[in-house]
């Protein structure tokens, strides 16, 4: 499909869409059962990623949200500025009217007092007169932006010094059969047609869609499957979808002035994990870091978004040293005694990139130290407790930096911001 021409068109055609099936599709009233977990916007990772765990938690966060959509982002993070008591606020910009009744609908169903709804057009963000921010969540929107550079640069700009992003875009290769179909329905269900009478079309297009068919074969992603209509027409329908390969991302970043905090899980875009030839990595050694992810994307085959936090490229992240006794190591959601039950007698953690389990080598230890990890030990509360283990400090020392570099490259095992 071609995501780049008949802007006008298009863009009135990617409104009518949000208004007719808001993405993506939620219930307020199950906002008593669950909070629906993700990255971007993760409070701990933005706590580690952006700020790298020297912003103290008692600092204000403004936070925006470019494109909140039905508010899966915005939820969450106010959520957990709320539990936790953190000061600040997250404002969410939509232009959807119907969207933003949702999410708005599900802030009051968790009763948060630190959010509000902004109707907007983030392509005319200058005239909101919003101010800036500590953090900037575009999670899933400029892949479907006339002109995402544009847009970027002006959320660059939004900034305030020291702040950061959290930013979703799609991916092409996780994403193989979803062009093809989407081509197929721009010539069934063209854009000029009303979205119910289109969402018809792909509907029965679905039923009767050859097994042949690459998007069959696919199983990176199920919106199309379990997403109800809003889920469907997102992925099969929308009027401007363009994906991003890693190089394609970087390049994004460049033009607007950001460099990358961290690919999110690190790890998975290290190819040295998906080839155990010695020689293989040996090349790889000395290979830049965007060739590296980009050699993992090649193939991996499975990356459908990538994940980055992002910081200004003239204001580098300056992040606590994980080595350091008084750093307070944490658990990103899983808890430790969970995560250690998980690796294997060959002390390999499978762990799930997507659709892909890769096995992770783990130090022994790691089954006995991440129970210990509670969010209020230190690192030297950790080795104190080992060395009644028998495991002395230059022993531990190795021990915990190989730990903590694996199980943050997976985004399991951060630092907490100090208070």
């Amino acid at each position: 499909m071609d995501a780049t021409g008949g802007g006008d068109a298009r863009d009135g055609g990617l409104a009518a869409q949000y208004e007719a099936y808001p993405y993506p599709e939620r219930d307020p009233r199950e906002e008593k059962r669950r909070l629906l977990i993700g990255s971007p916007s993760h409070l701990r990772e933005i706590d580690y990623w952006v700020f790298g765990a020297t912003r103290p938690r008692s600092r204000p966060l403004r936070a925006l949200v470019a494109g909140c959509g039905t508010g899966d982002g915005a939820i969450m993070l106010a959520t957990h500025m709320s539990r936790e008591a953190r000061p600040g606020e997250v404002v969410c910009v939509d232009r959807s009217e119907h969207a933003l009744r949702i999410a708005r609908e599900r802030a009051q169903a968790r009763g948060l007092e630190n959010i509000r709804f902004v109707p907007g057009d983030l392509t005319r963000l200058d005239a909101l007169d919003l101010g800036a921010f500590d953090y900037i969540d575009c999670c899933g929107v400029l892949h479907h932006l006339p002109d995402p550079d544009a847009v970027l640069s002006t959320l660059t700009g939004m900034l305030a010094p020291g702040g950061g992003m959290g930013l979703m875009v799609y991916a092409p290769y996780g994403r193989t059969g979803v062009y093809m179909v989407q081509d197929a329905l721009a010539r069934l269900a063209p854009l000029e047609e009303a979205p119910a009478r289109r969402l018809d079309v792909a509907r029965r297009v679905m039923r009767h869609l050859p097994a042949t068919a690459w998007l069959r074969q696919n199983t990176n992603f199920g919106d199309h499957l379990t997403g109800g209509d809003a889920g469907l027409y997102d992925l099969l329908l929308n009027p401007r979808d363009r994906a991003y390969d890693v190089t394609a991302l970087f390049g994004l970043l460049d033009r607007a002035g950001l460099s990358v905090a961290c690919l999110m899980e690190p790890l998975r875009y290290d190819p040295a994990l998906l080839l155990a030839d010695p020689r293989l990595r040996a090349r790889l050694r000395d290979m830049p870091e965007r060739d590296r992810a980009a050699v993992a994307e090649d193939l991996a085959g499975n990356m459908a978004t990538h994940v980055a936090y992002v910081t200004r490229a003239d204001s580098p992240v300056s992040r606590a040293d994980p080595m350091a006794m008084d750093s307070v190591p944490v658990m990103r959601e899983i808890p430790g005694v969970e995560l250690a039950k998980q690796i294997g007698p060959d002390d390999r953690l499978p762990f799930a990139f997507g659709t892909l389990v890769v096995p992770v080598a783990v130090p022994p230890q790691t089954r006995g130290l991440l129970p210990l990890i509670d969010g209020e030990r230190t690192v030297g509360d950790l080795a104190a407790i080992m060395e009644t283990r028998g495991i002395p400090a230059a022993r531990f020392a190795t021990i915990w930096r190989t730990m903590f570099v694996t199980l943050s490259g997976l985004n399991r095992v951060l630092l907490r911001a100090p208070k």
